[in-house]
C-alpha cells in the first residue's frame, strides 16, 4: 500500500465522524435556544470530532475492522450527547 492509498483509506475512515462533528453544531444552532455563554462552533467540531474518532478507534479494536452498524449508532449517540452536554441543553 502506497502513502496515498494509506492517506485515501484513513480520511474514508475519518468521513462518519468528520461529517457528524460538523453537522451537529449547525444544527444545534438552529434547534437549541440560545445561550448567553454559548462555545464557538469550532470548539464543537473539535470536541465532536475526537470522541467520533474515539469511537471509531473502539470500533476497529473491538471488532477488528469498521463499518458495523453498531459503531455507527454508538457514533450517533455519543458524539450527540456530548453535544447536548456542551450546550447545557438540560438547564
Amino acid at each position: 500500500m502506497g502513502p496515498l492509498d494509506l492517506l485515501l483509506h484513513l480520511a474514508n475512515f475519518a468521513a462518519p465522524a468528520l461529517f457528524l462533528a460538523v453537522l451537529l453544531p449547525i444544527l444545534a444552532r438552529v434547534v437549541m435556544p440560545k445561550r448567553a455563554a454559548a462555545p464557538v462552533k469550532w470548539t464543537w467540531i473539535a470536541m465532536n470530532l475526537v470522541a467520533g474518532l474515539a469511537v471509531l478507534g473502539a470500533d476497529l479494536w473491538w471488532f477488528g475492522h469498521d463499518g458495523k452498524m453498531a459503531t455507527y449508532a454508538a457514533l450517533v449517540l455519543v458524539m450527540g450527547s456530548g453535544q447536548w452536554l456542551a450546550s447545557a441543553a438540560w438547564k
